[in-house]
């Protein structure tokens, strides 16, 4: 059976935060990838389906936080890939989100190609930000 997507999916390997509703624990993670419906990490745990989680990515100004819902956890050896669907955050905002994250992961491939050097999610995230923030439109709402 075919499956299509209905959102593009945008990889990327930036530090996320996950911390399960009702708990004080934040957990540190990978994004594995995410697109406006959602996104995709990787946990060393299986996460149940229709766990309500808060969502945190400091890589973009001001930080993206919201809620989402456990859809789906796949066993990918040795490791999970959870599956979240955002449940509140307004469309703009998270497509915003996509955009800067997106940005950031061309800066640091370009920066790869063009200069030879190897920087992490992190350490873009800074340059670009320093760079290019200002200039990056800001929403209307």
């Amino acid at each position: 059976m075919l499956c299509m997507r209905m959102f593009i999916r945008h990889p990327s390997n930036a530090p996320i935060q996950i911390t399960a509703h009702g708990s004080d624990e934040r957990l540190d993670r990978r994004l594995s990838d995410l697109s406006i419906g959602g996104l995709c990490y990787r946990s060393s745990e299986f996460v149940e389906p229709d766990t309500l989680v808060t969502v945190r990515i400091a890589l973009v100004r001001p930080p993206f936080e919201a809620n989402a819902r456990t859809v789906w956890c796949m066993q990918r050896d040795p490791e999970f890939d959870v599956g979240l669907a955002f449940l509140d955050a307004t469309e703009s905002y998270r497509l915003r989100m996509v955009e800067q994250i997106c940005y950031i992961e061309h800066y640091r491939n370009e920066v790869r190609q063009q200069q030879g050097r190897i920087l992490d999610s992190e350490q873009a995230a800074a340059e670009w930000i320093s760079k290019y923030a200002a200039d990056f439109p800001k929403l209307s709402c």
